[in-house]
């Protein structure tokens, strides 16, 4: 079909030419972004042959990754000099994206090698060793009284709702502190604190440094009430070879709920300071 402003393609035609849809193109036209160039009375579709590149505009900038809102703006008046500024704004949030996407990526492959660690310890946790704990950053959140796993729970997504909105770099790990005393006092389980690994950050409320120094630790498998058992294994060791412990518990999740359906999965690794 054919009119004074050329050739025109129906809108299946012009979707197939544009590897698209008609109810893309539809729906450009409801949000006043690409207009059909002719409506007949039957309610057909009609486009020109200039319209190609329009919309070939529309799907670059969709590439870029605008917003069909931000695109109907830009095409409003769009010239070179508006043009480069439109697209050195989007090149600065393309450079924040690859960063977040990179911080993600390292999380994710961290969390890979702490699942494949677990499945290597996994028959032999109940080793109780020594080593050099190195420095490390924990954001942490307070567990309010009774301290019950329910108030650790919370307390850990609180964490976790903290940092997304922040945009904190954590790791995707949590874990928890339990008091010294406590231990001693067979209280395995009330926690006075919930905590995500963080990587160092001045300035953030919260965020403390574990340091260096040596420790001794152990670890847990099953689910979290049975934990007992592997604070009676460390403090054993420590009577036996005449270690003083001078810290709190601090409990890492290895395998937990972010990656296993089944407690009898879950790997807590135990850890004290010791002189």
């Amino acid at each position: 079909m054919q009119d004074e402003r050329g050739l025109l393609f129906t809108s299946g035609q012009f979707a197939k030419l544009c590897s698209t849809t008609k109810e893309t193109l539809f729906h450009y036209d409801s949000l006043g972004l690409l207009k059909p160039a002719r409506v007949r009375e039957n309610g057909y579709r009609y486009y020109s042959y200039s319209q190609l590149d329009y919309l070939d505009t529309i799907c670059i900038m969709k590439k870029i990754g605008f917003s069909l809102e931000e695109i109907k703006t830009y095409m409003k008046n769009y010239t070179i000099d508006h043009s480069i500024v439109t697209l050195r704004k989007q090149l600065t949030i393309i450079e924040q994206q690859i960063q977040e996407l990179q911080m993600i990526r390292n999380r994710v492959e961290h969390r890979c090698r702490q699942l494949e660690h677990a499945v290597a310890i996994r028959n032999s946790s109940d080793i109780v060793a020594l080593e050099d704990a190195k420095i490390q950053h924990i954001l942490l959140q307070e567990v309010p009284s009774p301290h019950t796993l329910e108030s650790v729970s919370i307390a850990t997504k609180e964490c976790f709702v903290r940092s997304f909105k922040e945009q904190l770099p954590i790791f995707f790990q949590s874990g928890a502190i339990v008091p010294y005393e406590n231990i001693l006092n067979k209280k395995y389980t009330e926690a006075a604190f919930a905590f995500l690994p963080i990587e160092k950050i001045d300035h953030v409320p919260g965020v403390v440094e574990l340091p260096a120094g040596k420790s001794i630790f152990t670890y847990h498998t099953g689910n979290y009430i049975s934990i007992g058992k592997a604070y009676e294994r460390i403090l054993e060791y420590c009577r036996r070879h005449h270690l003083h412990i001078i810290s709190d518990s601090y409990e890492f999740a290895i395998n937990d709920y972010l990656s296993t359906g089944d407690e009898n999965e879950y790997i807590t690794k135990i850890m004290f300071y010791v002189e």
